[in-house]
């Protein structure tokens, strides 16, 4: 696990960082305040830092100050190192964001505790935070598909849409059906429907752009938002997509399986909010389908 030493005085850096190599630590040496608060805003910072209360350019307080400021889920352990040990200045010292305070001169057995507290600390908060992101992972993704669920593709096109009225930039949204899907659990069952929704999903994700998203809303419809796309026609993202599909073989234990899917696209033009986008995509679907489906139809051509 790396350390960070801040320390000014040079014989109490190498010392320090003596003992914590023969603990197993590796350390990162600063000598001042700003060298401290830089590595820290490194992307690999360490995740205990050991920081003098005086040092140059900046003070060990200042510096806790700063590191509290930085949003993120896993914050560091800072452990303040000074010969102050009035009440008030502990104090103090933990306002500013510390974590914990060792006064000089310090006994290495409680320095060697503390340290140890910190690096639990450290662990239980990165296990909090691999859990958190598990959880949030898990609340706006499909479970069958991996991609976005309703709410999540729902709420990105809210921020779409305030993103396209705000920058004045292109945005559509495609709402996708898959023709004759119930025929194929009938057909086949529900397991192979299943790998169906999958690769259809995998065919979908393979021509978007990066800035394109796409949800499963649910059953076997999914919606496309397409940011910068002013020109529907000629951008031809949703006919390509709409190609790959039909031209491509689902492998499945029962054989291979073709499938064809029919879109229907809406642009915003500044007006609409979620609701009548999805409307009028949802009308220009219903126009595909009663055309002979696998096929794409935008809202302005009906």
């Amino acid at each position: 696990m790396k350390v960070l030493i801040a320390e000014d005085d040079m014989t109490s850096r190498i010392i320090l960082d003596s003992i914590l190599k023969k603990w197993g630590f590796t350390s990162v040496l600063t000598c001042n305040g700003k060298e401290a608060w830089d590595v820290m805003q490194s992307k690999d910072a360490p995740r205990l830092a050991i920081l003098d209360w005086q040092m140059p350019e900046m003070k060990g307080i200042e510096v806790c100050q700063k590191i509290r400021e930085i949003e993120t889920s896993d914050p560091p352990y800072l452990i303040l190192l000074t010969s102050k040990d009035e009440k008030k200045d502990i104090v103090k010292g933990l306002q500013a964001g510390a974590n914990d305070f060792i006064s000089k001169p310090y006994d290495n057995e409680e320095l060697r505790a503390r340290i140890n507290v910190g690096q639990r600390m450290v662990k239980l908060q990165s296990e909090l935070g691999d859990a958190y992101r598990a959880l949030k992972y898990e609340a706006m993704h499909d479970p069958l598909t991996n991609i976005f669920n309703r709410r999540a593709i729902m709420d990105l096109l809210e921020k779409e849409i305030a993103r396209a009225k705000r920058e004045k930039t292109g945005l559509c949204v495609g709402l996708c059906d898959l023709d004759h899907f119930k025929k194929v659990n009938d057909t086949y069952g529900h397991q192979i429907g299943d790998e169906v929704l999958i690769a259809f999903t995998r065919f979908v994700t393979e021509k978007l752009r990066s800035n394109d998203h796409v949800g499963r809303i649910g059953g076997e419809e999914f919606l496309i938002v397409a940011s910068g796309s002013k020109d529907l026609q000629q951008d031809a993202l949703f006919e390509r997509i709409c190609e790959h599909v039909r031209n491509s073989e689902i492998s499945t234990e029962k054989g291979n399986i073709s499938i064809t899917v029919s879109i229907g696209v809406a642009r915003y033009t500044g007006v609409e909010n979620s609701d009548t986008l999805i409307a009028a995509a949802d009308k220009a679907l219903y126009h595909a389908k009663k055309i002979g489906r696998d096929s794409v139809v935008y809202a302005g051509n009906i």
